[in-house]
């Protein structure tokens, strides 16, 4: 895993900025409050998923045709302004129907969520670029600046009014950081240097075929954010979001394996690479719910402190589901290094099951919990003994 160490570095510092970033609004801001903001960072990850299939589609393509990376990058900045702005636009607009659903008394936090997905959108792609090339420091830089940027501006604007449109607008402009910190990895190389110019038409399908598998995965583990906001009152959404935070740490954490094996995964043809790093992923995630389990006073200063005390005997609960969503979360980027998206279905099947139970089990706060682990496990259980494990094809770059 060369350059895994450097990755694994700064993801780390990413998550772990992200994480003190909620932890801190979960004791600046009251329970309903920060319920909200929950809710809003569950649109920002939903949203973000244009980001991720930005970044896969040209990591692969550089992975697989190294001799082609300016005409690559090329194609992938003409498309990534097109994208960022389409993604921005689209965010801001739904606020007429994200607004009501969520709760919220002004329309401007979701407005501010389609502002800050413009930058994080070419985020993606310069991530991309950086991962497909093996940049390792370049892209430990972007993460870093990921994290920085939502702990600093989010911070700033709260501790100047501790409410959620504050929050938002602080966010909107810290994530512009990583997006400048990653600039160099897409100017300077608008025209292809080796020859004819890469169609765009080729990147823009594979790029909507990764986002369309990266949107149903993003769906199936932020949508309990949603589901709680909506169900629950808002103290118990409230405290719904305090354990989604550890959930989160869970997921997050181990997200680097699939990073750092992206590029070994889509030149691979043999099912070790996945082997090792799903038992990589598997080993994390049992650390994390034992730990839980074994210290769960610990976790609860970790997660809000004692407000959120009414969780406390449930967090190993979302420990499990954000362990489980985890293994998933490397079965779908190995299915897009592959090129493989059979996945896309049967995540959908499992995004219908947790709303089935949720809604129509009527579950309370350790039953939303326990379905996104149930189902999770399922989902990646079928993906790993039922899905083809070598590359469907070999699609060039052209």
């Amino acid at each position: 895993m060369t350059g895994g160490s450097l990755v694994a570095a700064g993801m780390m510092g990413m998550n772990i900025t992200v994480y003190g970033f909620n932890v801190l609004a979960a004791h600046l801001l009251l329970p309903r409050e920060f319920g909200a903001l929950t809710a809003l960072f569950g649109i920002l990850l939903v949203g973000s998923v244009t980001s991720l299939g930005l970044q896969a589609v040209t990591a692969r393509r550089l992975a697989v045709d190294p001799q082609l990376e300016d005409e690559i990058v090329s194609a992938t900045a003409r498309v990534t302004v097109l994208v960022a702005s389409c993604v921005g636009l689209l965010v801001a607009t739904s606020s007429i129907v994200l607004t009501p659903a969520l709760k919220l008394d002004s329309y401007w936090p979701v407005l501010l969520c389609g502002v800050a997905l413009v930058p994080l959108t070419i985020m993606g792609a310069e991530s991309g670029v950086a991962q497909g090339t093996s940049r390792w420091g370049s892209l430990t830089t972007i993460y870093l600046g990921n994290g920085i940027g939502r702990l600093a501006g989010g911070t700033i604007a709260l501790l100047v009014s501790p409410t959620v449109t504050s929050a938002m607008v602080g966010i909107a402009i810290g994530s512009w950081l990583p997006a400048i910190a990653g600039a160099k990895l897409l100017l300077g190389r608008r025209h292809a240097a080796n020859g004819e110019p890469v169609s765009s038409r080729p990147l823009v399908r594979e790029a909507l075929l990764s986002t369309h598998a990266l949107l149903a995965y993003f769906v199936l583990s932020n949508m309990d954010s949603l589901i709680a906001r909506n169900r629950f009152d808002v103290h118990e959404s409230g405290l719904y979001a305090s354990g989604l935070i550890l959930a989160k740490a869970a997921l997050f954490f181990p997200q680097f394996v699939s990073v750092v094996l992206f590029p070994d995964l889509a030149r691979a043809n043999t099912n070790q690479a996945r082997l090792r790093a799903v038992a990589l992923v598997t080993g994390f995630g049992t650390i994390a719910v034992i730990a839980t389990a074994a210290l769960p006073r610990v976790a609860l200063v970790l997660v809000g402190g004692s407000k959120y005390d009414e969780i406390t005997g449930r967090l190993w609960l979302f420990a499990l589901a954000g362990s489980f969503l985890a293994v998933v979360h490397l079965l779908v980027f190995d299915a897009l290094a592959r090129h493989a998206h059979g996945i896309v279905p049967m995540i959908w099947v499992a995004v219908g099951a947790v709303i089935a139970s949720a809604y129509g089990l009527n579950v309370g706060i350790s039953g939303l919990a326990l379905t996104i682990a149930v189902v999770a496990a399922a989902l990646a259980s079928v993906v790993f003994f039922f899905a083809p494990a070598t590359r469907t094809d070999h699609p060039t770059a052209t």
